[in-house]
C-alpha cells in the first residue's frame, strides 16, 4: 500500500470525510476509502486488498494472473494448472529465476501476449519451443505433481488438467475461437467486420452459458 501511494499519482483525486484515526479511537474499523480507491487503480499481478465487510476489516491478496475463462470449467482448469505449476516450481531446489533471466521472462510475457497459443517461448533446458508443446511436455506434468502435493484427488486433477491438454492439442482457446469465428463469418456470410464481431460476441455468450470448455466450441458459419 505504501509503494502504491509513493510511486503512483492519484488518478481519481476524490477525498472522503472520514478521519481514520478518529474511527480507530472510537473502536471502529476505518474504511480508508481514499486508499482503497487509489489501490484499485494500480494493476499489480498480485494486489493487496484492504476491505471492511459487515464491520470487520480484513486483508487479502488478489491474484490477477488467471486469464478469463470463458466458461467456469475453463477458469477452474486455468486455476488448477497455475496453482499446481506454482507449487512445483516453488518446491524446486533450484529456483526458476536462477535458470532464466528476468529479461527472457519479460520477452516470453510479451511474446505470449502478442501470439497467444501460437507463441514460441524460451524454457530452461528446452530452448525455444511452441507454447502448446511446452505445456504438454513440460508444464502439465509439473502441474499434476503440484496438485498432488496440494492433496488434490487424481480424478479432479485429470478432469481439470485434461481441459488444458485438450486446449493445446486442438490449438483452440478463447482468443483462437474468436478470431476463427470472425474470419469464418466474413468469408462465408460476407459480413462486415462490425457485424461479424457482433455475431461472434452473441455466440460467445451463448457458448459461455453451456459451460462446455472452449476447445469444444464449433466454428460455425
Amino acid at each position: 500500500f505504501e509503494e502504491n501511494v509513493r510511486y503512483f499519482p492519484a488518478l481519481l483525486p476524490i477525498c472522503d470525510d472520514e478521519d481514520p484515526e478518529a474511527a480507530l479511537e472510537a473502536g471502529n474499523a476505518p474504511a480508508l476509502s481514499e486508499m482503497r480507491l487509489h489501490n484499485g487503480t494500480v494493476y499489480r499481478w498480485n494486489r493487496p486488498v484492504y476491505d471492511v465487510v459487515e464491520g470487520q476489516p480484513h486483508l487479502r491478496v488478489e491474484n490477477r494472473v488467471l486469464p478469463a475463462g470463458p466458461t467456469v470449467a475453463d477458469t477452474a482448469a486455468n486455476a488448477a494448472f497455475y496453482f499446481g505449476l506454482v507449487r512445483t516450481l516453488a518446491d524446486d531446489e533450484r529456483p526458476l529465476w536462477s535458470r532464466m533471466s528476468f529479461g527472457v521472462a519479460d520477452e516470453n510475457f510479451h511474446t505470449a501476449a502478442r501470439r497467444g497459443i501460437d507463441a514460441v517461448l524460451f524454457w530452461p533446458g528446452a530452448g525455444e519451443v511452441p507454447a502448446a508443446e511446452l505445456v504438454l511436455r513440460r508444464l502439465l506434468p509439473m502441474a499434476h505433481e503440484g496438485l498432488r502435493r496440494w492433496g488434490v484427488d487424481a480424478a479432479v486433477r485429470e478432469r481439470l488438467l485434461g481441459i488444458i491438454e485438450a486446449r493445446c492439442l486442438t490449438g483452440q482457446n478463447g482468443a483462437a475461437w474468436q478470431v476463427a469465428t470472425v474470419h469464418r463469418l466474413q468469408e462465408r456470410r460476407h459480413l462486415s467486420r462490425a457485424d461479424a464481431l457482433r455475431t461472434m460476441a452473441l455466440r460467445y455468450a451463448e457458448h459461455m452459458h453451456t459451460n462446455e470448455p472452449v476447445h469444444t466450441w464449433p466454428i460455425e458459419d
